[in-house]
């Protein structure tokens, strides 16, 4: 049988689960947290490397500011998109006024951002507000 990895967005501890168990909402071994939520998750410059190099899944990194106005227009539709695409990949958001490491780390200049990650590469990025269609086809597209 054929298993993943999922970071615990609560703990961060790494779960293994089996593949055909994806849709069935696993919850952490730990904390018992589901670990692949229909809502995107938050990241903190501490939780980002271990939540993003140690899951199997990819993970599509919104990076944002609270005072950008297209970010905030975007953020219900990149919640339509967590949910869209549960199981296939995990959204997170992080906050580039709170958290100043990673987001320099990328080169992070424009907000929002969209950077999906395969097992803690980039693998590709988008700049600009997208509607939730949009987010879903751009990321299918990359896995």
């Amino acid at each position: 049988m054929e298993k993943i990895h999922a970071v615990c967005p609560n703990c961060q501890t790494v779960n293994a689960v089996l593949t055909d168990r994806i849709r069935q909402h696993p919850v952490c071994a730990k904390c018992a947290t589901p670990l692949l939520p229909a809502n995107p998750i938050d990241l903190t410059d501490q939780t980002f490397d271990r939540f993003v190099s140690r899951s199997t899944l990819p993970v599509l990194v919104d990076f944002w500011a609270p005072w950008c106005g297209p970010c905030k227009m975007m953020g219900p539709a990149f919640a339509q998109a967590a949910a869209a695409l549960q199981g296939q990949a995990v959204l997170a958001k992080m906050d580039t006024e709170a958290q100043s490491a990673v987001p320099s780390r990328f080169a992070i200049q424009s907000v929002p951002s969209l950077v999906l990650f395969r097992q803690g590469r980039e693998v590709a990025r988008m700049s600009g507000a997208m509607p939730a269609g949009q987010i879903q086809t751009w990321v299918r597209q990359h896995l």
